[in-house]
């Protein structure tokens, strides 16, 4: 089937991640049954761009997201133009078709002073050292949690306090982490007990096994829902408090996008932008012309 076919090329020759490939899958999966529902055909090569636009009202009538049916489209795009690469079709349904405009929804970052507060008076004490490294590695690093869970042993220098992370389209990026999460990962080690099959990655759960990507969601959650009152508690904003507060800092946004994986630089700008009221506490105590009264 071609959409196995097409699969087994992401991940043997584009070498994504399964995570990505599994988001792929499940578009794709998507659209054909779609497809066999309203063309009585599983072989969405034929499809056309009628077709496309049906797909995409009828998801919008099913209030699926605008950035869900972008995503699904951008699936669709790059799997016809797969079909274009070994000349199996010789026009893409998708061709002309735009993605839908919306205004992205602002991620407001958890405060430094929250995350001190959670330091402070909860991961201090805390017994549990698996959950303490999940917070304290999202928060310290910026990684992914999927980088978290498919961290793997070897990647792990606690003596040279870095850590090598697989990121998205399977590229690798170093990163370095502190003294203290160098002491604390080597506390885990002391009770990490692996099963065979998972012992090549770092972080295993209380049966030996890989980290799953909903169990460290419901970690952090619990933990960020005990300091703030904010929408957002997720692996994510954890990634986007760490790049916010270290830009804010005055990390250079050049490294910061080295050390979060981005391949373009517009992904880490929009967390110069994060924080506006920092840029006025900024602006009003280094430019010359600023009033030391007025704000902006």
């Amino acid at each position: 089937m071609m959409l196995d076919k097409y699969l087994e090329y992401l991940q043997f020759e584009k070498r994504y991640s399964p995570h990505t490939i599994t988001s792929y899958r499940k578009d794709l999966e998507d659209f054909s049954h779609f497809y066999l529902r309203t063309e009585a055909s599983e072989d969405i090569s034929g499809a056309d761009k009628k077709v496309i636009r049906n797909f995409i009202v009828e998801l919008s009538e099913n209030q699926i997201s605008k950035r869900s049916i972008n995503r699904k489209l951008s699936s669709l795009r790059n799997f016809y133009l797969f079909l274009l690469k070994i000349g199996d079709i010789k026009v893409s349904p998708t061709e002309g078709i735009s993605s839908l405009k919306f205004y992205a929804e602002k991620q407001i970052p958890i405060s430094q002073e929250e995350m001190q507060t959670l330091s402070d008076s909860v991961l201090t004490g805390l017994h549990d050292i698996l959950e303490k490294c999940i917070i304290e590695v999202l928060y310290q690093t910026g990684m992914r949690k999927a980088e978290l869970c498919g961290l793997m042993f070897e990647g792990v220098n606690l003596d040279g306090n870095e850590v090598k992370v697989i990121g998205k389209g399977n590229k690798e990026r170093f990163i370095p982490i502190s003294v203290n999460l160098s002491d604390l990962l080597r506390s885990y080690l002391e009770i990490r007990k692996p099963d065979n099959e998972h012992k090549s990655y770092f972080f295993v759960n209380k049966k030996g096994k890989k980290l799953n990507e909903k169990f460290v969601y419901v970690v952090v959650n619990k933990y960020l829902s005990l300091v703030t009152t904010k929408e957002k508690r997720s692996p994510h904003i954890l990634r986007h408090s760490f790049a916010t507060h270290v830009l804010d800092n005055g990390a250079e946004i050049s490294k910061v996008k080295k050390i979060l994986g981005h391949s373009s630089l517009a992904s880490t700008q929009v967390y110069t932008n994060a924080n506006i009221e920092q840029l006025k506490k900024v602006f009003n105590q280094a430019h010359p012309r600023a009033s030391k009264k007025e704000e902006l």
